[in-house]
Protein backbone atom coordinates (compact mmCIF):
# COMPACT_ATOMS: atom_id res chain seq x y z
CA UNK A 1 0.00 0.00 0.00
CA UNK A 2 2.71 2.31 0.61
CA UNK A 3 4.39 1.45 -2.43
CA UNK A 4 1.32 2.38 -4.37
CA UNK A 5 0.63 5.41 -2.31
CA UNK A 6 4.20 6.68 -2.77
CA UNK A 7 3.90 6.33 -6.57
CA UNK A 8 0.36 7.93 -6.96
CA UNK A 9 1.38 11.21 -5.15
CA UNK A 10 4.94 11.05 -7.14
CA UNK A 11 2.79 11.00 -10.03
CA UNK A 12 0.76 13.53 -9.07
CA UNK A 13 3.84 15.65 -8.33
CA UNK A 14 5.24 15.10 -11.76
CA UNK A 15 1.66 16.14 -13.66
CA UNK A 16 1.92 19.85 -11.83
CA UNK A 17 2.13 22.74 -14.51
CA UNK A 18 5.86 24.26 -13.73
CA UNK A 19 4.03 27.37 -11.87
CA UNK A 20 3.19 25.24 -8.63
CA UNK A 21 6.80 24.49 -8.64
CA UNK A 22 7.69 27.58 -7.94
CA UNK A 23 7.10 27.26 -3.47
CA UNK A 24 7.13 23.60 -2.71
CA UNK A 25 6.86 22.56 0.86
CA UNK A 26 7.67 19.79 2.83
CA UNK A 27 6.56 18.39 5.71
CA UNK A 28 7.92 14.97 7.28
CA UNK A 29 5.06 14.86 9.64
CA UNK A 30 1.33 16.14 10.66
CA UNK A 31 3.04 17.63 14.14
CA UNK A 32 5.09 20.21 12.13
CA UNK A 33 1.55 21.73 10.23
CA UNK A 34 1.74 24.52 12.91
CA UNK A 35 4.52 25.72 12.04
CA UNK A 36 3.63 25.90 8.06
CA UNK A 37 0.57 26.87 8.50
CA UNK A 38 0.57 30.62 8.97
CA UNK A 39 3.17 30.85 6.24
CA UNK A 40 0.71 28.98 3.74
CA UNK A 41 -2.20 31.52 4.33
CA UNK A 42 0.16 34.54 3.87
CA UNK A 43 1.84 32.91 0.85
CA UNK A 44 -1.85 31.86 -0.40
CA UNK A 45 -3.44 34.74 0.56
CA UNK A 46 -2.06 38.35 0.35
CA UNK A 47 1.16 37.18 -1.46
CA UNK A 48 -0.81 35.08 -4.07
CA UNK A 49 1.59 32.76 -4.57
CA UNK A 50 0.57 29.01 -5.51
CA UNK A 51 2.25 26.63 -2.39
CA UNK A 52 2.43 23.05 -3.14
CA UNK A 53 2.70 21.45 0.07
CA UNK A 54 3.99 17.50 0.06
CA UNK A 55 3.82 15.50 3.08
CA UNK A 56 4.46 11.84 4.17
CA UNK A 57 2.14 11.78 6.72
CA UNK A 58 -1.08 10.45 5.63
CA UNK A 59 -3.18 12.58 8.48
CA UNK A 60 -1.41 15.84 8.25
CA UNK A 61 -3.98 18.38 8.32
CA UNK A 62 -2.34 20.30 5.42
CA UNK A 63 -4.55 17.34 3.24
CA UNK A 64 -7.79 18.70 4.83
CA UNK A 65 -6.67 22.57 3.64
CA UNK A 66 -8.65 23.70 0.76
CA UNK A 67 -8.00 27.02 -1.37
CA UNK A 68 -7.36 27.64 -4.96
CA UNK A 69 -3.23 28.52 -4.37
CA UNK A 70 -2.69 25.20 -2.63
CA UNK A 71 -2.36 21.81 -3.45
CA UNK A 72 -0.96 19.10 -0.71
CA UNK A 73 0.59 15.32 -1.89
CA UNK A 74 1.33 13.08 0.69
CA UNK A 75 4.49 10.98 -0.37
CA UNK A 76 5.13 8.69 2.36
CA UNK A 77 8.82 7.11 3.38
CA UNK A 78 10.03 5.18 0.76
CA UNK A 79 11.20 4.84 -2.73
CA UNK A 80 9.40 7.45 -4.06
CA UNK A 81 9.94 9.96 -1.52
CA UNK A 82 13.40 9.60 -1.95
CA UNK A 83 13.02 9.87 -5.73
CA UNK A 84 11.06 13.15 -5.19
CA UNK A 85 13.47 14.63 -3.43
CA UNK A 86 16.46 13.58 -6.11
CA UNK A 87 14.77 14.81 -9.11
CA UNK A 88 12.13 17.45 -7.61
CA UNK A 89 12.43 20.67 -10.18
CA UNK A 90 10.86 23.20 -7.78
CA UNK A 91 12.62 26.70 -7.74
CA UNK A 92 12.70 26.93 -3.62
CA UNK A 93 11.82 24.07 -1.32
CA UNK A 94 10.67 24.99 2.34
CA UNK A 95 11.47 22.19 5.17
CA UNK A 96 11.87 21.99 8.47
CA UNK A 97 13.85 18.51 8.27
CA UNK A 98 17.75 18.53 9.64
CA UNK A 99 20.41 16.81 7.73
CA UNK A 100 19.81 17.21 4.04
CA UNK A 101 21.94 15.43 1.73
CA UNK A 102 23.36 13.62 5.45
CA UNK A 103 21.04 10.86 5.64
CA UNK A 104 18.47 9.06 2.98
CA UNK A 105 17.02 12.32 1.88
CA UNK A 106 19.46 14.10 -0.95
CA UNK A 107 19.37 17.66 -2.78
CA UNK A 108 17.67 17.46 -5.81
CA UNK A 109 19.80 16.79 -9.14
CA UNK A 110 18.12 20.35 -10.34
CA UNK A 111 19.04 23.74 -8.96
CA UNK A 112 16.75 24.13 -6.04
CA UNK A 113 16.96 26.92 -3.33
CA UNK A 114 16.65 25.68 -0.29
CA UNK A 115 14.96 27.12 2.91
CA UNK A 116 15.51 25.58 6.28
CA UNK A 117 12.51 26.56 9.30
CA UNK A 118 13.85 26.28 12.66
CA UNK A 119 11.95 24.55 14.44
CA UNK A 120 12.47 25.87 18.09
CA UNK A 121 14.91 27.86 19.58
CA UNK A 122 17.61 25.65 20.73
CA UNK A 123 21.40 26.15 19.77
CA UNK A 124 22.50 24.68 16.52
CA UNK A 125 26.08 22.86 17.50
CA UNK A 126 25.66 20.63 20.66
CA UNK A 127 22.19 18.82 20.28
CA UNK A 128 21.98 18.20 16.64
CA UNK A 129 24.89 17.13 14.52
CA UNK A 130 28.08 19.27 13.55
CA UNK A 131 27.00 19.30 9.53
CA UNK A 132 23.02 19.12 9.91
CA UNK A 133 22.20 22.56 8.22
CA UNK A 134 25.73 22.42 5.97
CA UNK A 135 23.05 22.00 3.17
CA UNK A 136 20.71 24.21 2.47
CA UNK A 137 20.85 27.75 0.75
CA UNK A 138 18.81 29.87 3.24
CA UNK A 139 18.31 29.54 7.32
CA UNK A 140 15.57 30.80 8.94
CA UNK A 141 17.01 31.74 12.60
CA UNK A 142 14.87 32.26 15.50
CA UNK A 143 17.32 34.71 17.27
CA UNK A 144 21.24 35.89 17.14
CA UNK A 145 22.36 33.05 19.31
CA UNK A 146 21.67 31.01 16.13
CA UNK A 147 23.17 33.63 13.62
CA UNK A 148 25.86 33.36 15.84
CA UNK A 149 26.66 30.25 15.81
CA UNK A 150 26.01 29.37 12.27
CA UNK A 151 28.66 32.26 11.13
CA UNK A 152 31.39 30.55 13.64
CA UNK A 153 30.95 27.61 12.02
CA UNK A 154 31.24 28.57 8.54
CA UNK A 155 34.38 30.31 9.08
CA UNK A 156 36.02 27.68 11.48
CA UNK A 157 35.11 25.07 8.87
CA UNK A 158 35.64 27.29 5.56
CA UNK A 159 32.18 26.83 4.50
CA UNK A 160 30.36 29.60 1.86
CA UNK A 161 28.00 31.92 3.50
CA UNK A 162 24.18 30.98 3.81
CA UNK A 163 21.50 33.24 3.62
CA UNK A 164 20.25 34.22 7.20
CA UNK A 165 16.81 35.55 7.74
CA UNK A 166 16.18 36.95 10.96
CA UNK A 167 12.59 35.08 11.27
CA UNK A 168 11.92 34.84 15.03
CA UNK A 169 10.07 31.98 16.37
CA UNK A 170 5.86 31.98 15.70
CA UNK A 171 5.60 29.45 17.83
CA UNK A 172 6.97 31.69 20.62
CA UNK A 173 4.23 34.41 19.73
CA UNK A 174 1.18 31.74 19.69
CA UNK A 175 2.23 30.58 22.98
CA UNK A 176 2.38 33.99 24.12
CA UNK A 177 -0.91 35.11 22.58
CA UNK A 178 -2.77 31.83 23.77
CA UNK A 179 -1.24 32.76 27.43
CA UNK A 180 -3.12 36.30 27.39
CA UNK A 181 -6.14 34.83 26.75
CA UNK A 182 -5.95 31.76 29.03
CA UNK A 183 -4.96 33.31 32.20
CA UNK A 184 -7.18 30.31 34.32
CA UNK A 185 -8.19 31.67 37.70
CA UNK A 186 -6.28 30.04 40.41
CA UNK A 187 -7.37 29.45 44.33
CA UNK A 188 -4.34 29.72 46.70
CA UNK A 189 -5.54 26.12 47.51
CA UNK A 190 -5.50 24.77 44.63
CA UNK A 191 -2.20 22.66 44.50
CA UNK A 192 0.72 23.68 41.69
CA UNK A 193 0.14 21.69 38.68
CA UNK A 194 3.91 20.78 37.11
CA UNK A 195 4.15 19.84 33.21
CA UNK A 196 6.61 17.50 33.06
CA UNK A 197 8.32 17.89 29.13
CA UNK A 198 11.44 16.40 28.39
CA UNK A 199 13.47 16.11 25.29
CA UNK A 200 13.91 12.51 23.59
CA UNK A 201 16.71 10.31 23.90
CA UNK A 202 18.03 7.28 25.68
CA UNK A 203 19.18 10.39 28.89
CA UNK A 204 15.93 11.76 29.11
CA UNK A 205 14.28 12.36 32.44
CA UNK A 206 11.46 9.25 31.21
CA UNK A 207 14.28 6.88 29.97
CA UNK A 208 16.56 7.74 33.16
CA UNK A 209 14.55 8.75 36.73
CA UNK A 210 10.95 9.31 35.33
CA UNK A 211 9.31 7.22 37.57
CA UNK A 212 11.04 8.27 40.93
CA UNK A 213 10.44 11.92 39.65
CA UNK A 214 6.94 11.50 39.12
CA UNK A 215 6.18 10.06 42.49
CA UNK A 216 8.37 12.49 44.47
CA UNK A 217 6.01 15.36 43.29
CA UNK A 218 2.46 13.41 43.47
CA UNK A 219 3.81 12.32 46.94
CA UNK A 220 4.72 16.23 47.52
CA UNK A 221 0.81 16.96 46.73
CA UNK A 222 1.30 18.49 42.85
CA UNK A 223 -0.91 17.52 39.95
CA UNK A 224 1.29 15.96 37.27
CA UNK A 225 1.20 16.20 33.70
CA UNK A 226 3.42 13.58 31.57
CA UNK A 227 4.12 14.62 28.55
CA UNK A 228 6.72 12.78 26.60
CA UNK A 229 8.42 14.17 23.29
CA UNK A 230 6.62 12.30 20.47
CA UNK A 231 9.78 10.87 19.19
CA UNK A 232 10.31 9.15 22.65
CA UNK A 233 7.14 7.27 21.80
CA UNK A 234 8.47 6.12 18.58
CA UNK A 235 12.13 5.25 19.76
CA UNK A 236 11.53 3.94 23.12
CA UNK A 237 7.77 3.35 23.60
CA UNK A 238 8.26 0.42 26.29
CA UNK A 239 9.75 3.06 28.25
CA UNK A 240 7.21 5.75 28.44
CA UNK A 241 4.34 2.93 28.53
CA UNK A 242 6.21 1.65 31.84
CA UNK A 243 6.71 4.79 33.44
CA UNK A 244 3.06 6.17 32.39
CA UNK A 245 1.31 2.75 33.32
CA UNK A 246 3.28 2.96 36.82
CA UNK A 247 0.70 5.87 37.56
CA UNK A 248 -2.46 5.19 35.63
CA UNK A 249 -4.83 5.53 37.73
CA UNK A 250 -3.23 7.68 40.62
CA UNK A 251 -5.12 10.70 42.03
CA UNK A 252 -3.73 14.25 39.83
CA UNK A 253 -1.73 11.82 37.50
CA UNK A 254 -2.64 12.89 34.05
CA UNK A 255 -0.67 11.89 30.29
CA UNK A 256 -0.22 13.89 27.27
CA UNK A 257 0.77 12.03 24.15
CA UNK A 258 -0.12 14.63 20.98
CA UNK A 259 2.82 17.02 20.62
CA UNK A 260 1.71 20.45 19.35
CA UNK A 261 -0.96 20.52 21.85
CA UNK A 262 -1.18 23.44 24.09
CA UNK A 263 -4.10 23.26 26.88
CA UNK A 264 -1.66 20.97 29.20
CA UNK A 265 0.92 24.08 28.87
CA UNK A 266 -1.26 26.60 29.24
CA UNK A 267 -2.84 24.48 32.47
CA UNK A 268 0.61 24.08 34.41
CA UNK A 269 2.53 26.28 36.84
CA UNK A 270 6.28 24.99 36.60
CA UNK A 271 7.72 22.82 33.84
CA UNK A 272 10.13 20.48 34.40
CA UNK A 273 12.76 19.49 31.53
CA UNK A 274 15.95 18.55 30.73
CA UNK A 275 17.73 19.57 27.39
CA UNK A 276 14.31 20.27 25.70
CA UNK A 277 14.21 23.77 23.79
CA UNK A 278 10.67 23.43 24.70
CA UNK A 279 11.95 25.18 27.81
CA UNK A 280 12.38 28.55 26.06
CA UNK A 281 8.73 28.32 24.46
CA UNK A 282 7.87 27.98 28.02
CA UNK A 283 9.16 30.11 30.13
CA UNK A 284 9.43 32.88 27.51
CA UNK A 285 6.34 32.61 25.71
CA UNK A 286 4.22 31.98 29.57
CA UNK A 287 6.51 34.05 31.45
CA UNK A 288 6.35 30.58 33.86
CA UNK A 289 9.71 29.01 35.69
CA UNK A 290 11.71 25.96 34.81
CA UNK A 291 13.02 23.41 36.93
CA UNK A 292 15.73 21.02 35.07
CA UNK A 293 16.46 17.61 35.68
CA UNK A 294 20.50 17.70 35.18
CA UNK A 295 20.62 14.33 33.27
CA UNK A 296 23.38 13.87 30.91
CA UNK A 297 23.60 16.36 28.06
CA UNK A 298 21.86 15.44 24.66
CA UNK A 299 25.16 15.66 21.79
CA UNK A 300 25.06 14.52 18.97
CA UNK A 301 28.04 17.09 17.83
CA UNK A 302 30.94 15.42 20.01
CA UNK A 303 33.01 18.64 18.24
CA UNK A 304 30.04 20.91 19.97
CA UNK A 305 33.16 22.93 21.69
CA UNK A 306 35.64 23.70 18.84
CA UNK A 307 33.34 26.92 18.18
CA UNK A 308 33.76 28.29 21.30
CA UNK A 309 29.79 29.09 22.38
CA UNK A 310 27.96 27.44 25.42
CA UNK A 311 24.44 26.26 23.89
CA UNK A 312 21.67 28.52 25.07
CA UNK A 313 19.50 25.36 26.69
CA UNK A 314 22.83 25.26 29.25
CA UNK A 315 23.60 29.09 28.78
CA UNK A 316 19.64 30.42 29.89
CA UNK A 317 19.22 27.43 32.34
CA UNK A 318 19.41 29.72 35.49
CA UNK A 319 18.11 32.52 34.21
CA UNK A 320 14.43 30.98 33.50
CA UNK A 321 14.95 29.01 36.62
CA UNK A 322 16.35 26.09 38.72
CA UNK A 323 18.61 23.29 38.39
CA UNK A 324 18.45 19.84 40.27
CA UNK A 325 20.25 17.03 39.93
CA UNK A 326 18.57 13.36 39.50
CA UNK A 327 20.32 11.73 42.16
CA UNK A 328 18.81 14.73 44.26
CA UNK A 329 14.67 14.61 42.83
CA UNK A 330 14.08 14.69 46.89
CA UNK A 331 14.89 18.38 46.32
CA UNK A 332 12.61 19.23 43.48
CA UNK A 333 9.19 20.68 45.67
CA UNK A 334 11.91 22.99 47.69
CA UNK A 335 12.58 24.02 44.15
CA UNK A 336 9.62 24.45 42.68
CA UNK A 337 8.01 26.52 45.72
CA UNK A 338 11.34 28.83 45.05
CA UNK A 339 10.32 29.03 41.52
CA UNK A 340 6.73 29.69 42.08
CA UNK A 341 6.75 32.23 44.56
CA UNK A 342 7.14 35.47 42.70
CA UNK A 343 5.40 35.12 40.14
CA UNK A 344 4.97 38.50 38.71
CA UNK A 345 8.78 39.50 38.96
CA UNK A 346 9.45 36.35 37.03
CA UNK A 347 7.07 38.13 34.18
CA UNK A 348 8.70 40.81 34.50
CA UNK A 349 12.13 39.30 33.54
CA UNK A 350 10.94 36.83 30.62
CA UNK A 351 9.41 39.80 28.90
CA UNK A 352 12.72 41.51 29.04
CA UNK A 353 14.92 38.55 28.06
CA UNK A 354 12.95 37.38 25.13
CA UNK A 355 12.92 41.11 23.56
CA UNK A 356 16.88 40.34 23.88
CA UNK A 357 17.20 36.60 22.37
CA UNK A 358 14.52 36.10 19.82
CA UNK A 359 13.74 38.22 16.48
CA UNK A 360 10.65 39.66 15.14
CA UNK A 361 8.52 39.22 17.77
CA UNK A 362 4.81 39.74 16.72
CA UNK A 363 5.62 39.65 12.73
CA UNK A 364 7.82 36.66 11.95
CA UNK A 365 4.97 34.69 9.80
CA UNK A 366 4.06 37.80 7.26
CA UNK A 367 7.74 38.81 7.11
CA UNK A 368 8.84 35.06 6.84
CA UNK A 369 5.88 34.64 3.96
CA UNK A 370 7.38 37.49 2.22
CA UNK A 371 11.01 36.75 2.35
CA UNK A 372 10.10 33.04 0.74
CA UNK A 373 7.66 34.61 -2.03
CA UNK A 374 11.15 36.90 -2.52
CA UNK A 375 12.69 34.23 -3.04
CA UNK A 376 10.74 32.25 -5.16
CA UNK A 377 10.63 34.91 -7.75
CA UNK A 378 14.28 35.17 -7.73
CA UNK A 379 14.51 31.50 -8.43
CA UNK A 380 12.22 31.18 -10.76
CA UNK A 381 14.03 34.47 -12.50
CA UNK A 382 17.69 32.77 -12.51
CA UNK A 383 16.09 29.44 -13.58
CA UNK A 384 14.40 31.44 -16.66
CA UNK A 385 17.89 33.04 -17.51
CA UNK A 386 18.75 29.35 -17.74
CA UNK A 387 16.43 28.60 -19.48
CA UNK A 388 16.91 30.64 -22.62
CA UNK A 389 20.47 30.93 -22.52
Amino acid sequence: MSFFSGWKGWRQFKKLPRDWRNIVIYSESGQDWHQFSGLIEQLNGSLGCKVCYVTSDVSDPGLQRRHENFRAICIPEGLFLTIFFQVNESDVFVLTMMDLQNLQLKRSTYPVHYIYLFHSMGSTHMVDNENSFDHYETLFCTGPHQVEEIRKRENLKGLPAKQLFDYGHPRLEQVIEQGKALQLPKSPDDPLTILIAPTWGVDSIFNTCGKELIEVLLTAGYRVIMRPHYQSNRQTPDVIAAVRDAFKGRERFEYIDRMGETDSIMRSDVLVSDWSAMALEFALGLEKPVLFIDVPRRIRNPNWREIGIEPIEASIRHQVGEIVSPDSLGDAPAAIERLAGSPERFKEKMQELRNTIVFRLGHSVPDGAAEIARLARECAEARKERETS
